[in-house]
């Protein structure tokens, strides 16, 4: 599983308070963490007014890339915002992310052509996010096809299905997996990714259904999340599925992590 850290973004309410208050040691101390428990991308977001959004992931970049050498995944609904802080990423990452809404493609594609970026391109058009599966697979060909015009692979795509919450359709987790499933048919190098905490909004227990969810898309071939890589029973989840579909040689991935403390009780 490729984990994408989740906790450098503006909409959490402790990271919006120190990015207005230019808090460096607090996001140097999160992509550090995030990096030392094993994060392979860090997710950052600026989610501000468009009016600063462009100065703010630029400061939120320096700060990680001056701590971390981990490669960003860069984070907006607005492409050109991350065309613009672009050339200050210090490594190739991951660009999160392009749709068939608007002009992101036109945008994106463009940007890591001749590269080894990848990207999230997300199920999604003008006509908003669909429920049923044959659309959501319809988008996704449409953006592998427009990607292979700029030489961009589909093992450099990460297809985001766009997991509904759980609270508003109760066949939301079978529509996530019909949809990566036959997107895969498809295209078999492609990356399957999602924001899985978004299976749990308006639940209770939320924890519980992410974790849940994270097992069952493990298991039906999701390649990527944009996760919590510091949460001991996510991480604890996700081993522990490798280890049972037999990922895990001699579950000595699981093992080491229980010896070093990083799953299980806290000692």
């Amino acid at each position: 599983m490729i984990i994408i850290g989740e906790k450098i973004n503006g909409t959490i309410p402790i990271v919006k308070q120190a990015i207005e208050a230019r808090d460096a040691e607090f996001i140097r101390k999160r992509a550090i963490d995030q990096t030392n428990d094993g994060a392979d991308f860090l997710d950052v977001s600026a989610s501000t007014t468009p009016d600063i959004e462009v100065e703010t992931l630029k400061w939120l970049m320096e700060v990680i890339q001056d701590a971390v050498e981990t490669p960003l995944c860069i984070d907006s609904p607005n492409p050109h915002a991350i065309e613009a802080v672009f050339k200050y990423a210090q490594r190739p990452g991951l660009i999160n992310s392009v749709s068939m809404e608007g002009d992101k493609c036109d945008v994106i594609y463009p940007l890591i052509q001749g590269t080894t970026w990848e990207v999230i391109a997300l199920t999604c058009d003008n006509d908003g996010i669909p429920k049923d599966v044959d659309t959501r697979v319809r988008i996704a060909k449409e953006m592998v096809e427009k990607a292979a015009e700029y030489g961009i692979t589909p093992d450099r795509i990460h297809i985001d299905p766009l997991v509904i919450a759980l609270a508003t359709d109760n066949k939301s987790m079978y529509s996530f997996q019909e949809s990566m499933t036959r997107i895969k048919e498809l295209y078999p190098t492609i990356k399957i990714t999602s924001g899985l905490s978004n299976i749990s909004f308006g639940m209770p227990l939320r924890k519980v259904v992410n974790q849940n969810f994270l097992t069952l898309a493990t298991f039906f071939g999701m390649d990527s999340a944009i996760m919590d890589p510091c949460s001991r029973d996510m991480i604890a989840t996700l081993l522990a599925t490798e280890a049972l579909m037999g990922k895990d040689r001699n579950c000595r991935k699981f093992s080491t992590a229980f010896r070093q403390g990083k799953i299980g009780p806290v000692k």
